[in-house]
């Protein structure tokens, strides 16, 4: 099967997770993503336990994701070379996407208005907390950073407890990965008609705040602030997680009046019928302790079997290992395999992609490689002899 994105050639100056995940699911669709990577300063998710593979090749497994189906060039920007190498790639990699802090592409003179002069289509997409333009433009951050200051912390968490952290980088991934992955293949839609390319500026404080979606246009038009536990999908009403008497938990989203009643029904906590739509928080929070009271008389394995006779929006929340195991993903596809260098079969997260499901022969993807795996290759297809590639050896611009 070919994949709808063969023949994009994209260039990866990104570390970490919100650039890698992004060209992942791009070359997962099959665009042709080589990763220029520094010899020096090594991408530290190289670093993260645990490791898979065998001998001398094994990798850390968060690696061999992210960076799955990608070639790898191991080239020191700052040495004399480098930069002619890269002008070389973009006159055919025309996508370039990298992550450093404002006018770090362009010290090292491989910013947009160096590039375009090089590659008049070139698209340039670049990821940064907090964008190209404002105030906080050079300010370090993460993750935890966007979330605060987007406003979306605000309300995430309870009332007795305040912000609490989530276990996905939501920024980095729904902000940074996913717009930078919308924003790319919309450049590219667009160059199709007008022939130009341009430069794409993802800000993940920006995307953070977007993500606030109802509860942000609530604010903006009513100036009240949501608050912690107090809204319809916080904990202010019964729609939250419930501990069963195994210490495992069950999920209740059963907002609309036939789901409610199923649940009810299921729990049998028929007397609440007439008041579970009710918005007032305090029948609400009392609502809430009668069906965690409920809930806590049984096991998790209880509620699985009671629950899943009924429609009722309410599900066990598995461990990720279990999620892996359920049928509902294997059907789906969403454990794949890739293969490493050494041919070793390594078991990966799919991407939530349509075209995981089309076939289910599909060739297995192969696991990231070493750094600078492809490096003389790339180098001896832009035309480089070998005396010239022992040269930036010597000079250690490559590796």
């Amino acid at each position: 099967m070919t994949l709808p994105l063969a023949g994009l050639k994209i260039l990866d100056f990104t570390t970490l997770l919100p650039g890698p995940y992004a060209t992942q699911i791009l070359a997962d669709m099959g665009a042709e993503v080589l990763r220029v990577e520094s010899p020096t300063r090594p991408d530290l998710v190289k670093f993260m336990p645990p490791f898979v593979g065998t001998g001398k090749d094994k990798v850390s497994a968060a690696h061999a994701t992210l960076n799955r189906n990608k070639k790898s060039i191991a080239l020191d920007l700052k040495k004399e070379g480098a930069a002619e190498i890269i002008h070389k790639l973009v006159a055919e990699y025309d996508i370039v996407l990298e992550q450093f802090r404002p006018g770090v592409m362009q010290r090292l003179g491989l910013d947009f208005a160096s590039l375009q002069k090089i590659q008049p289509k070139l698209i340039y997409c670049s990821i940064t907390g907090y964008g190209q333009t404002g105030p906080l433009k050079d300010r370090a951050g993460h993750d935890i950073n966007y979330l605060a200051l987007s406003g979306l912390a605000s309300f995430s968490g309870r009332a007795n407890t305040g912000p609490v952290l989530s276990a996905t980088q939501i920024a980095d991934v729904a902000g940074g990965s996913h717009n930078a992955v919308m924003a790319i293949l919309a450049a590219v839609i667009q160059r199709s008609t007008t022939g130009a390319g341009q430069h794409l500026d993802i800000s993940m404080s920006d995307a953070a705040m977007a993500l606030t979606t109802m509860f942000g246009s609530n604010a903006i038009a009513s100036g009240e602030n949501p608050s912690c536990g107090k809204e319809m999908l916080n904990g202010g009403l019964f729609y939250d997680y419930y501990q069963t008497s195994d210490d495992r938990h069950i999920s209740i989203g059963s907002l609309e009046p036939n789901f409610a009643m199923a649940l009810l029904a299921v729990l049998d906590l028929g007397d609440w019928k007439n008041k579970v739509a009710d918005q007032n928080y305090e029948n609400q929070q009392a609502l809430k302790t009668a069906i965690s009271e409920k809930v806590k008389t049984q096991p998790l394995a209880y509620w699985q079997v009671e629950f899943a006779k009924v429609d009722a929006c309410v599900e066990p929340v598995l461990t990720m290992n279990e999620a892996f195991e359920h049928p509902h993903f294997i059907e789906r596809n969403m454990v794949t395999e890739a293969v490493d260098e050494a041919g070793t079969i390594i078991k990966q997260i799919n991407t939530s992609l349509p075209f995981k499901t089309l076939s289910k022969t599909q060739t297995p993807h192969k696991a990231a490689g070493k750094l600078g795996a492809n490096s003389i290759e790339v180098l001896q297809q832009l035309g480089y002899s070998d005396a010239e590639i022992d040269q930036l050896r010597k000079t250690r611009c490559i590796c």
